[in-house]
């Protein structure tokens, strides 16, 4: 477990995801100019990316995972699948949900089919960074369960970053604690007690469709070829 940062517990709402992601640039700004890359979960969370990468003039890119759900409990992560067909799985949780080897093969299979879908479509216009030896950052537009950032971080950490950053806007602290073993540095702008659904915390909170992702990812192979 990292470093843990949450700066307050405060419930007061964020007016967009730029906003968001504006802030946490300012929380991360030793980062700056460090060639570092910020990797956003779609949809969401490449907006918030977005506005980092350019408050710290990194690489913007996203990650793409998909959770292994445990048995007859889809929401708890007994691990991730990556988009490149690989996958990791936490051996203690999957032992105490009852999850076993054929189980996680065809679960493997199932959310591996729906990640290839959606990763066609995105590196089509944005090609993979490697992430070896580079400082990462990851962020959403928020977590509640954390399980779909969990399966982000073990992405992410599979492929070697020489520090791994976790990013939040908001979520609760037993979750944002939880997330941060994954990760060598956490900050997280609010964690509210009366944490009840992301939405609360956005004035404006609209559902980002994947024609927004990819004009983003547009924009962004553009600046890398610069």
């Amino acid at each position: 477990m990292g470093t843990v940062q949450i700066a307050s517990r405060s419930s007061e709402p964020f007016e967009d995801r730029k906003h968001a992601g504006e802030q946490l640039s300012q929380e991360l700004r030793k980062l700056r100019d460090r060639r570092a890359v910020v990797l956003g979960i779609p949809r969401g969370g490449i907006v918030i990316a977005r506005a980092i990468a350019a408050g710290l003039n990194a690489d913007l890119d996203i990650v793409l995972s998909h959770k292994l759900g445990a048995p007859g409990n889809p929401e708890l992560a007994i691990g991730a699948v990556f988009e490149d067909g690989t996958h990791f799985v936490n051996k203690m949780t999957a032992s105490y949900a009852g999850a076993d080897e054929s189980y996680i093969r065809r679960e493997k299979a199932i959310q591996l089919d729906r990640l290839t879908q959606r990763a066609e479509r995105y590196r089509q216009v944005l090609p993979k960074l490697t992430l070896n030896g580079r400082v990462v950052v990851v962020t959403d537009d928020g977590v509640a369960t954390g399980a779909s950032m969990q399966a982000a971080l073990w992405a992410v950490r599979k492929q070697k970053p020489d520090s791994l950053v976790l990013a939040l806007p908001v979520g609760p602290e037993d979750t944002v604690t939880m997330l941060s073993q994954t990760a060598d540095e956490t900050v997280c702008l609010k964690a509210p007690p009366d944490f009840q659904a992301l939405s609360q915390f956005y004035l404006r909170f609209g559902q980002v469709d994947d024609a927004q992702v990819l004009k983003i990812l547009e924009q962004e192979a553009v600046r890398r070829a610069e």
